[in-house]
């Protein structure tokens, strides 16, 4: 490693599927593979001013893609002998699909730049446990809206558990479990330390749960932002950046007195959370991420977009979680 890269020091980047699939889109591959070379110029500026950087996705619009697909098979798949499709193997089959596009893209924007680093993408595994409190109350939809009609057949035949998300339209709801361990996080270490521009925790990473025999997959999703916290608080990150739709978290959001926080202690963060300010379907989660990576690595997290990343790390903009503020 450079002694420029060294200085810069290490960032971990944490984006949404939708940094790919922005919401209302198709969702094509082509669409895909220009959203990521758009993001991969931000990843290759950063390595180009001495960041060794570690990149973490989402990968919601993507395995709801793969499951579709299993869905419209489904009546002939007896016939075609085809095996049956489980959530977590469309976890690993998005990683390996996002990681490629990712690591394709900033190969090529890093190589541009005359820069001999690469990206490496790491098929990565999230140790949950069976008694988390997620299971006896799944509430992360994935893939697609169904008819009432279909939904009662999946929960008859398949044992889905459903929610009405509007009138009339239901959507497969799973648990969605703290992650407790990156199996991996050791060797991505290796990797970062290397220099390289790793690509992992797709989707939150593949969950497995442990026994006497060793790891088993098991049906779940895990937040990305949550196992984003826990692998740069295990790697010694020393920044985590939570990519978001806005530059700034704000409290009273789209209220008169709206308010953007910019440098923000833990304490004041946890106080907002615990008066509502962030709802758990929207900033909630980021929010909390970053509080947990704080107080467990003493590092800064950042909350903004990627278009303020630059000015982000540089202390300029974005919201600046800190022990202290």
């Amino acid at each position: 490693m450079t002694e420029t890269r060294a200085t810069a020091g290490t960032v971990l980047i944490a984006v949404g599927g939708n940094a790919l699939v922005l919401d209302g889109e198709a969702g094509s591959v082509e669409r895909q593979l220009e959203r990521a070379a758009d993001f991969a110029e931000s990843i290759a500026a950063l390595a180009e001013s001495g960041w060794t950087v570690v990149v973490t996705h989402g990968n919601g619009p993507q395995v709801g893609y793969i499951l579709r697909r299993g869905e419209l098979v489904a009546p002939d798949a007896t016939v075609e002998g085809l095996p049956a499709l489980p959530l977590w193997l469309a976890v690993a089959d998005s990683q390996g699909g996002i990681g490629h596009m990712l690591a394709v893209a900033i190969d090529s924007a890093v190589l541009r730049r005359g820069l001999d680093t690469r990206a490496v993408a790491v098929l990565t595994h999230a140790e949950i446990e069976l008694d988390d409190p997620a299971f006896s109350k799944p509430s992360k939809p994935i893939g697609g809206q169904l008819s009432a009609e279909v939904a009662r057949q999946r929960v008859a035949e398949e044992g889905w558990v459903v929610s009405e998300v509007a009138e009339g339209n239901y959507r497969r709801v799973v648990a969605s479990p703290l992650p407790r361990t990156i199996i991996e996080s050791r060797q991505i270490r290796a990797l970062v330390d290397s220099g390289a521009i790793v690509i992992a925790a797709g989707g939150g990473g593949i969950p497995v749960v442990r026994d006497a025999d060793g790891w088993h997959p098991i049906d779940a999703v895990i937040d990305k932002d949550r196992a984003s916290a826990l692998l740069a608080k295990e790697i010694d990150v020393a920044t985590l950046v939570l990519v978001t739709g806005v530059d700034e978290v704000y409290v009273d959001f789209s209220k008169p007195g709206q308010r953007a926080l910019r440098n923000v202690g833990v304490e004041e963060m946890r106080r907002h959370l615990a008066d509502g300010q962030f709802p758990p379907g929207s900033m909630g989660p980021k929010v909390q991420s970053a509080i947990d990576f704080v107080e467990s690595s003493g590092g800064r997290a950042i909350i903004t977009s990627i278009g303020k990343l630059p000015e982000a790390l540089a202390g300029a903009a974005g919201t600046v979680v800190t022990t202290s503020g």
